[in-house]
C-alpha cells in the first residue's frame, strides 16, 4: 500500500534567517556592508543564530582563515563598537549575544583535536588589544549602567564565556586582558545590591572563584589581593547568600527525597534499588547534583581562606527581604547594642538560614555519598573549608557562644550496627557541637575497605584543632565526649585489625599518631577545657575499657621498630612514644580494679564501682609531652594544589556547559525570519520595510527583570515555512 504525499510537503524548502545568509557571505571572504552604510545598524537588529555561527568557526581551516580573518576581526570591532549603544536595548544585547556565540566558537575551535591555534591567529591583531580593553570597559559600564537585566544578564554570560573558553584557565590567552581591567568594583556594587543580587549573584559569583584562581601562586592576581581585603559588609553577606541559597536548596531537595522515598510503597522501593543498581554511580542524579555545589562550594573556599572578614558572615541569617545584620562592633553609637542573652534559638527548618548551618547539613548529606570520585572529591573540599574556619579565633568564638544555638538536622547514613533516630533534628546547642557531632558521624561511618585516608587526616585535624581553641581560650564546652571517645577507639580498633592490608596503601603510623594526641591533649590539659571532673574519671573509663585496642597497636608499634626496612620509621617512633602515657594510665588502674575487686570478691563489676575506683586512684605521675596544643597552620600549596586544578578545571566545564545552554537558548527563541529571494551576494538589501529602530527600544525596556533576552520584532522578518 503506497501512502499519498501531502501536497507540498517535502517539496518546499525552510527558508534561511537572514542572519544565517549573512553569516555565510561574512564566512566567505564576503563583505556584505559595501553597498549600505546602515548595514551594521541593521544587522544588530537581526537575532543572532548561535548553532548557525558556531557552525560557519567550526568549518574554518588555516587556509580558509586567512581569507576570512578581515571579517571576523571586522565583526569583532562592531559588535564592540554596538556595546557603546546603551540607548538601544536590542542592538546592544545582540552584539552582546554575538561576541558570547563567537568566543565560544572561536574557543571550541581551539580546543580541536589535532588543536587549531585559532585563538592567537585572531587575537594576535595588531589592534585586538585594544578593541579588548575597550570591550571591557564597555562591558563594566553596562554592569553598572542603566540597561535593561537582559543587557546585564548578556554581559555576564559573556565573560563567563571568556573565563571558560579552556579547561586549564592559565592557558586562557584572554585571561590577561581580564587581569589589567579589574570589574571586581563592579561585582561588589552588584553583590552589594539585593534585586542584582538576586538576578545576577550566581553568576557573579562564579566569575570571581574563577578569576581568583587564575595564576593564582604563580603571579599577582588583582582579584586575590581585592577579594582578601574586600570589607564591604553588603557585599560579603550577599556572595555568602549566594552560596547558602544553593546549599539550603540541595538539602531540601534531598530531605524531600527522602519524603518520597518513605511515602511510597515497597514495590516501587524495590524498583529503585534494581534501578540503581545498573546506574553507574558517575551518573545518578544525587552525584550531578553534588558535583553541581563544586562552584559554590570552591566560592566559599576562596571567601573563608582569603578574606578574614567574610567570618563573621557565616552566621548571619541570610534573609533576602532585609539588610544583613551587623555585629555589634561595627554599630553606629546611636544604637544599642543588642542583648545576646535572651538570644533565640534559631530552627534549621525555618528557613532561610546561615550559611555556617548550611554547609553542616550539606556536609552531613555529601558523608554518605563515598562510592565515587566526584563525591570524595566534594566532600574533602567540605574539609578543608571546615579547616580553615577551625582555625580562625572569630569563628571558633562564635562557634562555641553558649548564647547562640541552633537546632541543625545532621542526616546520617543506615548502618546495621545501629538504629536511626526518627527525628533528625537534634538538640539545641552551639554550633561546635554540632561540628563535633559531624565530624564524630564521619569517624563511625567510614570504617571501609577503600579506606579514604586524606578525609580521615582532615577530618582528626578539624578535631584537634577545635580542641587546640578550647585549651587555648579556656572554653568549656558542654559536649558527650565520651562518643568522640569511642569513635576514635573505634578508628583505632579498625586500622589494627586491617593493618595488613592498609600498611601496603597508606601510612596508617601518621593517622594514629594524630588520634593518640588527642587523647594525649585530653589527658594533659583537659582540666582546661573538660566541663566537669566527671569527664576526666569517664575518659580514663574508656582508656580502660579499651584497653586491648591500646595493647595491640603497641604491640604493633614494636614489630615495626625491629623492621629493618620500614617505609614510615619516623611516624612509628613518634608513635611509639605518644602511647606513654595511655599505656601507664591502663597499666596503673588495671592493677587497682584487680586489687579491688579481689578485696571484694567480684568477677564483673558495674560500670559505676568501676568509675568509683577511677576517683579514688588518681595517684600516679605522667610524662609532660610537647606541642600537644599546637598544629601546623593551613597551606593550599604544595600539598592541595593538583587537586584545586582539578576542582576549578571540573568548575570551568560545569560552568561551560551551562553557559552553552543559557546563550542557545537566548538566541534560539525563534524570530521571524526572512525569504532571500530578492537578496544577492554582493550586498544584504531589506525584502521588507525594516521597522524604526525606535520601535525595538521601548519593547526591550518593557522586558521582564528574569534573565531572557528581549523578543522584540526583528527589523526585517517573515513567517516561518511549515
Amino acid at each position: 500500500m503506497t501512502s499519498r504525499k501531502r501536497s507540498g510537503s517535502g517539496s518546499t524548502k525552510r527558508p534561511k534567517e537572514k542572519v544565517v545568509y549573512i553569516y555565510e557571505l561574512l564566512f566567505r571572504g564576503e563583505d556584505p556592508s559595501t553597498e549600505s552604510s546602515e548595514f551594521w545598524n541593521e544587522f544588530f537588529l537581526l537575532q543572532p543564530n548561535f548553532e548557525a555561527l558556531e557552525n560557519e568557526i567550526g568549518k574554518l581551516n588555516s587556509e580558509l582563515l586567512q581569507v576570512v580573518k578581515p571579517n571576523l576581526n571586522t565583526l569583532f570591532q562592531k559588535c564592540i563598537e554596538m556595546l557603546n549603544t546603551e540607548d538601544h536595548p536590542k542592538r546592544l544585547c545582540n552584539s552582546l549575544q554575538t561576541l558570547c556565540s563567537l568566543f565560544y566558537g572561536i574557543f571550541k575551535k581551539s580546543n580541536t583535536d589535532p588543536p587549531f591555534n585559532i585563538v592567537n591567529e585572531i587575537f594576535g591583531h595588531e589592534k585586538m588589544d585594544e578593541w579588548l580593553k575597550l570591550m571591557m570597559q564597555y562591558c563594566n559600564r553596562i554592569l553598572l549602567g542603566d540597561v535593561t537585566e537582559n543587557a546585564r544578564f548578556m554581559c555576564l554570560k559573556l565573560l563567563q564565556v571568556l573565563v571558560t573558553g579552556t579547561d586549564n584557565v592559565n592557558q586562557n590567552a584572554l585571561f590577561e586582558h581580564l587581569m589589567m581591567h579589574s570589574m571586581f568594583d563592579a561585582f561588589v556594587r552588584l553583590l552589594s545590591d539585593p534585586t542584582f543580587r538576586t538576578q545576577h549573584g550566581h553568576d557573579i559569583v562564579i566569575l570571581l572563584t574563577i578569576l581568583v584562581n587564575y595564576r593564582k601562586h604563580e603571579a599577582t592576581n588583582p582579584y586575590v589581593v581585592q577579594l582578601s581585603i574586600l570589607a564591604d559588609e553588603l557585599a560579603l553577606n550577599g556572595y555568602g547568600q549566594m552560596i547558602s541559597q544553593s546549599l539550603i536548596d540541595f538539602c531540601r531537595q534531598y530531605i524531600q527525597s527522602l519524603n518520597n522515598v518513605q511515602s511510597s510503597s515497597w514495590f516501587s522501593s524495590l524498583s529503585n534499588i534494581v534501578g540503581n543498581m545498573f546506574v553507574s554511580d558517575e551518573g545518578c542524579e544525587r552525584v550531578q547534583q553534588i558535583k553541581a555545589n563544586n562552584g559554590l562550594l570552591l566560592a566559599l573556599y576562596e571567601a573563608v581562606h582569603l578574606n578574614r572578614n567574610f567570618i563573621t558572615t557565616l552566621a548571619h541569617t541570610q534573609a533576602e527581604s532585609s539588610a544583613p545584620p551587623s555585629p555589634s562592633n561595627t554599630l553606629s553609637l546611636a544604637q544599642p547594642v543588642p542583648d545576646l542573652s535572651n538570644a533565640p534559638i534559631i530552627d534549621i527548618t525555618q528557613y532561610p538560614t546561615n550559611l555556617l548551618v548550611a554547609v553542616f547539613q550539606y556536609c552531613s548529606i555529601v558523608m554518605q555519598d563515598n562510592k565515587n570520585e566526584s563525591s570524595i572529591a566534594n566532600l574533602k573540599l567540605c574539609f578543608l573549608i571546615l579547616t580553615c574556619i577551625s582555625e580562625d579565633q572569630y569563628a571558633n568564638s562564635m562557634m562555641h557562644d553558649s548564647n547562640l544555638t541552633f537546632k541543625v538536622m545532621l542526616h546520617r547514613a543506615q548502618m546495621r550496627h545501629r538504629k536511626l533516630n526518627v527525628d533528625r533534628v537534634g538538640k539545641s546547642q552551639p554550633l561546635a557541637a554540632t561540628l563535633l557531632d559531624l565530624l564524630v558521624e564521619f569517624i563511625v561511618s567510614h570504617l571501609m575497605k577503600k579506606f579514604p585516608m586524606e578525609l580521615y587526616l582532615l577530618c582528626i585535624g578539624v578535631i584537634h584543632r577545635i580542641l587546640c581553641y578550647q585549651k587555648r581560650c579556656r572554653v568549656r564546652l558542654n559536649y558527650p565526649w565520651k562518643e568522640l571517645w569511642s569513635a576514635l577507639i573505634g578508628l583505632l580498633r579498625f586500622l589494627v585489625n586491617q593493618e595488613q592490608t592498609l600498611v601496603k596503601k597508606c601510612n596508617i603510623f601518621h593517622l594514629s599518631l594524630q588520634v593518640v594526641n588527642i587523647f594525649n591533649l585530653f589527658i594533659t590539659y583537659g582540666d582546661t577545657f573538660l566541663a566537669t571532673t566527671n569527664s576526666y574519671d569517664e575518659l580514663y573509663y574508656e582508656l580502660n575499657r579499651e584497653e586491648k585496642v591500646f595493647t595491640e597497636i603497641h604491640a604493633m608499634v614494636l614489630r615495626y621498630t625491629t623492621m629493618g626496612e620500614c617505609e614510615y620509621k619516623d611516624d612509628v617512633i613518634k608513635l611509639l612514644n605518644s602511647l606513654v602515657n595511655i599505656l601507664a594510665i591502663v597499666k596503673h588502674f588495671q592493677n587497682k580494679i584487680k586489687e579491688w575487686l579481689a578485696e571484694q570478691g567480684l568477677s564483673t563489676p558495674t560500670e559505676e564501682q568501676i568509675l568509683d575506683v577511677v576517683r579514688k586512684n588518681y595517684d600516679l605521675t605522667l610524662k609532660l609531652q610537647d606541642s600537644l596544643d599546637q598544629y601546623e597552620r593551613y597551606a593550599e600549596t604544595p600539598l592541595h594544589t593538583n587537586f584545586f586544578k582539578a576542582m576549578v578545571r571540573d568548575v570551568v566545564n560545569d560552568t561551560r556547559k551551562h553557559i552553552y545552554g543559557y546563550v542557545k537558548e537566548a538566541v534560539s527563541v525563534i524570530p521571524e525570519q526572512v525569504l532571500l529571494t530578492t537578496m544577492t551576494s554582493s550586498a544584504v538589501t531589506p525584502t521588507t520595510p525594516a521597522a524604526p529602530a525606535a520601535a525595538s527600544a521601548p519593547a526591550a525596556a518593557s522586558a521582564p527583570a528574569a534573565p531572557t533576552v528581549p523578543t522584540a520584532p526583528i527589523a526585517v522578518t517573515a513567517a516561518p515555512a511549515t
